[in-house]
């Protein structure tokens, strides 16, 4: 199963952006959209899928913690 998760956009630098995933900052292809600081940004396999607003990104990002738990 493929899945994306959304991050927090740190920093954006030409066609990659270093983004913030509960603590873990990664640097994700921003080809396909354009993300400014401070927004958050659905990623999968290494690329920016689509730019969220907080309240989505929020409510996916507590549903995986929710996940995270169960386990």
């Amino acid at each position: 199963m493929c899945v994306a998760i959304p991050g927090k956009v740190i920093e954006v630098f030409e066609d990659k952006a270093k983004v913030d995933f509960n603590g873990n900052t990664v640097n994700v292809n921003t080809g396909l959209v354009d993300p400014k600081p401070g927004q958050y940004v659905l990623v999968h396999a290494g690329c920016a899928i689509e730019v969220m607003e907080q309240d989505k990104a929020q409510e996916l990002i507590d549903l995986f913690t929710e996940i995270e738990a169960l386990q």
